[in-house]
């Protein structure tokens, strides 16, 4: 965590001007979290001068204090007050702030910043810095991840063994749930999407009061939340049977995900993975029904950078955690997707999720 907060300061006064911008202010959770390694619903966290602070109310202060590793915790019964203390201590004349904020959020802080005659930035340069360094992982976060996706595999094999004809989506969805947070998981890492029939055309599909059937595709898009860090997983499968065109579309998808997988390594474009995919389903005449990316980051948020789009022209480094999830969704018919996530690597990618990528008929 140290070499983490270190390898900040030196990024923030490295890439901005620090003559006039001297200090930053951090408020989302995932950034606050990622400094401190303490979680807490509200806070600030402000970096100046190589000196970073955990600035927190009564509610949590006790907590934080025992937390506390590399920030110093300062009680915060004021937030102009706290903030004017430490401008003054640290004769702070400008303050990075986060683009990605509430409107009302953003509005706020400006104004305190400009009741103490100290500029306020919100450029996205912040927000940058932060985002590049999340996308690397440690060795630590890739653990927590691994930990992540092996629950939600155990989430998966459980399910399969409870569904049967007559079940919702809904039902489906909240087993999936239960049973994730019933085995430690904070949270599900987002709305679970569990569709079936003609629903699997759907990419964002929501779970809903229909009843699976015989004949028809399943599409589960699965992760949980574990220690902070998300895992994310996606597999189509086959109720009872299987028509010879879900097959075929099926054997493409899974073609297109092997493709993208196999181009993976340090030192590629982005783009270029998103290419070695797209080109599998378009080469069979599905390029029309692909419309989303073929994968994103995963971390502290379910969607970080990279995302594996066309014409991202980003370099993926070795320790990036990335999703590949080609898919082919026919409007009124049915919808597969498969999505694994790996670890980028200097020679390739390691693959983290262990579930069979072959057709289940269940």
């Amino acid at each position: 965590m140290l070499k983490r907060v270190e390898k900040f300061i030196k990024a923030l006064f490295c890439e901005v001007d620090s003559a006039a911008f001297d200090a930053a202010i951090i408020t989302s959770p995932e950034n606050r979290y990622y400094l401190s390694g303490f979680n807490s619903h509200m806070g600030y966290i402000f970096a100046a001068r190589g000196n970073i602070y955990n600035l927190v109310d009564f509610r949590y202060y006790e907590a934080a204090a025992k937390n506390a590793n590399v920030c110093e915790v300062i009680l915060m019964d004021n937030l102009e007050n706290t903030l004017q203390n430490l401008i003054r201590k640290h004769n702070i004349k400008g303050v990075l702030i986060e683009k990605e904020l509430k409107v009302s959020q953003k509005e706020r802080l400006e104004e305190i910043f400009s009741s103490l005659n100290v500029k306020s930035l919100c450029d996205g340069k912040l927000d940058s810095i932060l985002q590049n360094m999340r996308a690397i992982k440690s060795y630590d976060e890739i653990e927590r991840i691994k930990s992540s996706q092996k629950l939600t595999e155990d989430a998966f094999k459980h399910v399969l063994n409870n569904i049967s004809a007559g079940m919702t989506e809904k039902q489906i969805a909240l087993d999936l749930e239960f049973f994730m947070k019933r085995n430690g998981a904070k949270s599900v890492a987002f709305d679970l999407i569990v569709v079936s029939g003609e629903n699997t055309s759907l990419p964002h599909g929501e779970p809903g009061d229909k009843k699976i059937q015989s004949g028809e595709l399943l599409t589960m898009d699965i992760g949980a939340n574990l220690d902070g860090y998300n895992s994310d997983m996606t597999r189509t499968v086959a109720v009872r049977s299987v028509s010879d065109k879900q097959r075929r579309v099926y054997e493409i998808v899974l073609q297109a995900q092997l493709e993208g997988i196999k181009s993976i390594k340090a030192g590629i474009k982005a783009g270029d993975a998103d290419d070695a995919a797209r080109s599998v389903i378009a080469k069979e005449g599905y390029g029309a029904c692909f419309g989303h990316s073929t994968g994103h980051g995963v971390g502290l948020c379910i969607h970080e950078n990279p995302r594996l789009a066309q014409g991202n022209q980003t370099v993926l480094e070795s320790g990036m955690v990335i999703t590949v999830e080609p898919g082919i969704y026919l409007k009124g018919e049915f919808g597969v997707r498969i999505e694994d996530m790996v670890l980028v690597t200097e020679s390739g990618c390691e693959n983290l999720t262990n579930i069979t990528k072959d057709l289940l008929i269940i």
